[in-house]
């Protein structure tokens, strides 16, 4: 018999848990959505993934440029996918009991573009049916990646140029959020930027996606120690909130997604641990929330193993506490 191919459903059923607190109610902040040649997943997906057992109760879609219009101008081509957004979220809610509905969408703008920011995030507005929150737009950029499975698109510097915090400013006078990618080494950046723009609201997604791959293969516990001063002073800051998840990913370098078995919880739970609870003791857990990052999480473990590790994690945290971190503060930060 042949080996699963890792990534396949067939590969993330070699791996079977029994479901840990399976009442607990959960708001997933952060997944994705998208009709690729090869790569689809769409609401029936993702539904596939949350049946299988955890109390998935409504979740967040995030920008993953997909959809965009044809035509057009430029600027407003990102339109497309809140339309298509909109269009999902729809379905689920008429998913009936038990299905998670889509709550809320964060879009993308591009927000270097002066006069024409304002223009879009009102067409979102319009366009989102009460469901537009906020913007990411990737800072991700790094100066190999062709190292990387996933490279960021981000030009270099984009989150210290002032026509960039120009257009989060608009942000925050206009009540939305920005949610960010960055990767490890570019967290002091974010710093300067969420010192520069306090009055708007700020996600930090993946823990500020300490990198593993390329260049920094080997080199994990130098990167862990400096990450974990970074970490601090991102959460000195008061308008940032952390998305705790995202580590997972073929590029933070932990190989899941080339092993003949997917890890299990306690595994996931050994290998990580550490990041999850020094990003908890320092924002506190009335500013984390647990995120899926789906399906690009799905390269390495299933939605049920990564969630049973998340709450194996903070299994001695208050009741209160798991509360906030698995649902109230998404719904908060989210407007839910």
């Amino acid at each position: 018999m042949s080996t699963p191919t890792p990534g396949t459903q067939e590969w993330l059923n070699l791996v079977v848990e029994d479901i840990i607190d399976p009442a607990r109610r959960i708001i997933d902040p952060h997944h994705h959505l998208w009709r690729r040649a090869g790569r689809r997943y769409l609401v029936e997906n993702l539904w596939a993934d949350t049946d299988s057992g955890h109390n998935i109760v409504k979740t967040v879609f995030i920008e993953c440029h997909t959809e965009y219009r044809n035509d057009g101008p430029g600027h407003l081509k990102c339109l497309g996918e809140t339309e298509f957004a909109v269009g999902q979220a729809a379905q689920s809610a008429a998913g009936g009991s038990g299905k998670p509905s889509v709550a809320a969408i964060v879009a993308h703008a591009d927000l270097t573009r002066g006069k024409e920011v304002v223009e879009v995030l009102q067409a979102h507005q319009e366009l989102g049916k009460g469901l537009f929150r906020g913007i990411r737009q990737v800072g991700a950029c790094d100066a190999h990646p062709e190292a990387l499975m996933i490279p960021g698109p981000a030009s270099e510097g984009l989150l210290l140029r002032e026509d960039f915090r120009a257009g989060m400013k608009i942000l925050g006078d206009m009540g939305l959020s920005y949610d960010t990618w960055h990767y490890h080494h570019q967290n002091r950046d974010f710093v300067e930027l969420a010192g520069a723009v306090p009055n708007t609201q700020m996600i930090l997604d993946h823990l500020g996606t300490p990198l593993g791959v390329g260049r920094f293969a080997g080199k994990r516990e130098e990167i862990f120690e400096q990450w974990k001063k970074d970490i601090k002073e991102i959460a000195a800051c008061d308008n940032v909130v952390a998305k705790l998840g995202g580590l997972a990913m073929p590029d933070n370098g932990f190989g899941w997604h080339t092993r003949e078995r997917p890890p299990s919880s306690d595994e996931f739970v050994e290998a990580q641990r550490r990041y999850y609870l020094h990003a908890i003791e320092c924002f506190g857990p009335d500013r984390c929330m647990f995120e899926s990052n789906f399906p690009v999480d799905r390269a390495s473990l299933s939605y049920p193993v990564l969630y049973n590790g998340f709450k194996k994690i903070v299994a001695d945290f208050s009741e209160d506490e798991k509360d906030a971190m698995f649902y109230g503060n998404a719904a908060r930060i989210y407007g839910i």
